[in-house]
């Protein structure tokens, strides 16, 4: 099965947008060279090491295997914004919930 480098590049390039973070900030915390990095934010189709991967994957803050696994197809992982989102969510309900409590309790 082949590799959707396509994601994988869509996921780069927007967590390092909404972590203000530049191509050589990520090249020093993932430890991965510059022009790599650029070959794999241009959806370049190369074999790449899970330990790549999962490097870039630490240093912009998803879980290891976020990586390899969207270049895998894996559909459960649904975008970081969606599952941000829903955490978000999430905890605003909870607020309510002690809101009401407190007011009630």
């Amino acid at each position: 099965m082949s590799k959707d480098w396509d994601a994988v590049a869509t996921a780069i390039n927007t967590r390092m947008e909404e972590r203000e973070m530049t191509q050589v900030e990520l090249s020093k915390r993932s430890r991965v060279s510059v022009a790599t990095l650029r070959q794999i934010q241009q959806a370049v189709p190369k074999r790449r090491s899970p330990r790549t991967l999962s490097d870039i994957s630490e240093a912009l803050g998803f879980e290891p295997t976020y990586l390899e696994r969207l270049a895998d197809g894996d559909a459960s992982l649904g975008s970081p914004t969606d599952r941000l989102s829903a955490l978000e969510a999430r905890v605003a309900k909870l607020e309510r919930l002690a809101g009401v409590e407190t007011q009630h309790g």
